[in-house]
């Protein structure tokens, strides 16, 4: 049952996924609305320009699954929900799970769920209730067949980058990525790395367990083209881009120019010039 839930993730014709993050509002940070502001809007912009799937939360999802016809993107289900993206950490950090997160995402229709993995520099407590919630989720996953994304996350020093900023250091992507398919993961969804060429190391740390790599940042059409292509050369299994889309002028335009990396091997070069036209 859980490759069945797969196969609506990840396109046939190249095997690979591409999932729209919009689950930014779960987080209470005003910054990360930006661009979806009006969510009914944004996931009928998403709708119409088909990626393989988009990330919601519990209290959006309907706008997708509500949609009439057999082909619009799979749902992934955000199961947790966490307070460590703020310019000033807060006294108390947590991550915490939905109650019956599959069983809800069941009752969605997801075809998967998604939790996180953080590794911020001295707070040891945050990583450890994210592997609390990866360990309780797990055999519920294994129980109904529903696939498992892991996001493992490495975190600067919020004193030193000033906020919810990755670390690039590969030297730290790949442990935790490792760590995150001995949980159970059935999908990773990872950070880039400082430099693309170094990518594939995390690709092979991970095994059998297709990676897909996060958008990180707001970047220029120029930069996030050219680095789509160069990962998906360094053998990923997808993206996962959320704010390099939807607050982007024309996320639907975006969305297609990523599409046409990802599953039809095209250039960065040829799919910029194909949405500057579209401006």
């Amino acid at each position: 049952m859980k490759q069945f839930r797969l196969n609506r993730l990840f396109n046939p014709k190249s095997n690979k996924c591409f999932d729209v993050a919009v689950d930014h509002g779960f987080f209470n940070e005003g910054p990360f609305l930006k661009g979806i502001e009006d969510i009914e809007k944004a996931v009928n912009v998403l709708v119409d320009a088909a990626p393989d799937a988009i990330q919601l939360t519990i209290g959006q999802a309907h706008y997708l699954q509500n949609k009439a016809g057999r082909f619009k993107p799979s749902l992934v289900l955000r199961t947790d929900v966490a307070n460590v993206y703020g310019n000033k950490l807060p006294d108390h950090l947590y991550s915490r799970m939905i109650t019956q997160p599959v069983e809800q995402a069941l009752r969605l229709d997801a075809a998967c769920v998604v939790v996180n993995l953080f590794r911020i520099p001295d707070e040891a407590e945050i990583t450890d209730q994210c592997i609390q919630n990866i360990l309780s989720i797990k055999p519920i996953c294994e129980q109904y067949g529903m696939p498992l994304m892991i996001e493992p996350l490495v975190f600067q020093s919020n004193e030193k980058a000033g906020g919810y900023m990755v670390d690039g250091d590969v030297k730290k992507i790949l442990p935790l990525v490792r760590q995150a398919v001995e949980l159970g993961a059935d999908i990773i969804k990872a950070d880039p790395t400082k430099q693309v060429e170094d990518y594939h190391q995390v690709v092979s740390i991970a095994g059998s367990i297709p990676v897909l790599v996060r958008g990180g940042g707001r970047a220029s059409d120029e930069e996030i083209l050219s680095r789509t292509e160069a990962l998906i050369g360094q053998g990923v299994a997808g993206i996962v881009y959320g704010r390099n889309i939807i607050q982007h002028p024309n996320p639907a335009a975006m969305t297609k120019a990523l599409m046409a990396i990802v599953h039809d091997g095209a250039q960065a070069g040829v799919e910029l010039s194909h949405l500057t036209q579209s401006h």
